[in-house]
C-alpha cells in the first residue's frame, strides 16, 4: 500500500469512523508531534485522539495528496458544538508508518465572511 493509501485508511478508521483497534499498524511508537498541545508518541495521539473524539467530530476530506515520504490532508472538520475548523494535516512517513507530523488549522471558519464570494473550502 502506498503513503497516500496508508493516511486514507487511518483516517477512515480513526478520525472518522474512531476505531483505535488497529493503531499499532499505522504509527510508529515514537510518532513526533509537532502540535504543542499534543504529546509525542503513540501513547500521546491516543490521549488526544480519545479527547477529540469526545468533541464529536465530522471529517469531511477535501484533498489527500503525497510526495514521497510526506502526505498532507485538507480538510473541514465539524465539531458537535457547530464549530468549523479548516485544517491541513502533514505526516511523514517510515517504513510504511506515520512517523511525524505537522498541522495547520484555522479555527471557527463558520464566522468568517468571504468579501470575493469564494468558498474557504
Amino acid at each position: 500500500m502506498d503513503n497516500k493509501a496508508i493516511v486514507t485508511k487511518f483516517y477512515q478508521e480513526v478520525f472518522q469512523a474512531g476505531n483505535l483497534a488497529n493503531l499499532d499498524d499505522y504509527m510508529k511508537d515514537d510518532y513526533l508531534q509537532h502540535n504543542p498541545t499534543v504529546k509525542n508518541g503513540k501513547a500521546g495521539f491516543r490521549e488526544f485522539i480519545t479527547g477529540f473524539l469526545k468533541m464529536q467530530p465530522q471529517i469531511d476530506i477535501i484533498n489527500i495528496s503525497a510526495d514521497q515520504n510526506m502526505v498532507y490532508v485538507f480538510f473541514k472538520c465539524t465539531l458537535g458544538t457547530g464549530q468549523i475548523n479548516k485544517v491541513c494535516d502533514i505526516y511523514r512517513l517510515e517504513a510504511g508508518k506515520l512517523a511525524e507530523h505537522w498541522d495547520v488549522i484555522e479555527h471557527n471558519v463558520e464566522n468568517i465572511h468571504s468579501i470575493n464570494n469564494n468558498s474557504i473550502f
